[in-house]
């Protein structure tokens, strides 16, 4: 291959992937070591290694030092924490959204937000409700609290014009956090802001993210009784 360019972790990793698919690598069954497959595309085996860690991650491979790298025999992706734009998703459904910052506040966490994000008793934070519409009707009410020590430019932002989902999303970068989902009665705040009875059952999502070991923030999102929750696979 001698005057080629050397072929990129991305194109080894798709080409295998392609070998993995059509079965040229059969589930269960030990794929070609990293040298040999350095030398047939002319690369590094630091740029296959890479190529095999990416698959691994992605749940297409089991790699185990001495034993080789096998073709996973039930392919499972894992899930990524991807924070969803409130806006873009009714948007997306071909509806004109709208937003209203009902309630802010600076102070300390309830007992319940400090344990789930570590925080100590008299920690700032930022407590926001906020109502997301969709062609002007209740789409979903939302409680936050943000760590200022953690997002200090939060503290100034005009979240009258931004919703805290949209700015957050846009200006603090987050290396890891968790999701749950779950339906319970709206309870009063929620339901006048939905404009339902308290005891109604709703879907709320709780989130939470963090920048390596220092927490961002905590959500609690309930939405309206109409709303459906559809993911891809």
């Amino acid at each position: 291959m001698a005057g080629e360019r050397a072929a990129s972790w991305q194109s080894i990793r798709d080409t295998i992937m392609l070998r993995i698919r059509d079965r040229t690598y059969p589930p269960g069954e030990l794929i070609p070591n990293e040298a040999d497959i350095a030398a047939e595309f002319g690369c590094a085996r630091a740029t296959v290694n890479r190529a095999l860690r990416d698959l691994a991650e992605e749940g297409f491979l089991d790699r185990r030092r001495k034993a080789g790298t096998r073709v996973i025999e039930a392919p499972q992706r894992k899930a990524t924490l991807e924070i969803p734009q409130i806006r873009r998703e009714v948007e997306a459904r071909g509806q004109v959204y709208g937003y209203r910052l009902l309630a802010r506040a600076t102070g300390p966490a309830p007992e319940e937000v400090r344990a789930r994000l570590k925080l100590p008793e008299a920690e700032a934070t930022l407590y926001l409700e906020s109502l997301h519409l969709a062609d002007g009707e209740a789409h979903m009410f939302e409680r936050r609290w943000v760590v200022l020590r953690t997002v200090p430019g939060i503290a100034s932002a005009d979240l009258a014009a931004v919703s805290p989902n949209e700015w957050l999303v846009r200006e603090a970068p987050y290396t890891h956090g968790g999701i749950a989902c779950h339906a319970e009665p709206a309870g009063q705040a929620a339901a006048a802001a939905l404009g339902c009875a308290p005891a109604d059952p709703v879907l709320v999502m709780e989130r939470q993210t963090w920048l390596h070991e220092a927490p961002i923030t905590y959500v609690r999102e309930h939405f309206a009784q109409s709303y459906r929750l559809c993911l891809g696979l």
